[in-house]
């Protein structure tokens, strides 16, 4: 899950700008623009924290290969 954390402080930090954007009085644009970089931040996160669930689940005896893992990994992370 160590990828997961990594996710959230980096949209911790962008939320924090964002705060930051607001009380400087910047234009509602550049705030938003900023506020959806900070949902896809989020959603990217849950979106890793779901595949290491599900890819922690599957067996070593199901002879998946690494590779194929993790470019299913990327694949579905595509999707956001």
């Amino acid at each position: 899950m160590a990828g997961v954390v990594n996710r959230l402080k980096r949209a911790q930090g962008q939320l924090s700008g964002v705060l930051d954007m607001i009380e400087a009085g910047r234009d509602v644009e550049s705030v938003l623009q900023q506020l959806k970089a900070v949902t896809r931040a989020l959603d990217r996160a849950a979106y890793v924290a779901l595949v290491t669930e599900l890819t922690s689940t599957i067996p070593p005896e199901a002879g998946i290969a690494t590779e194929d893992l993790e470019r299913a990994e990327r694949l579905f992370l595509t999707l956001r």
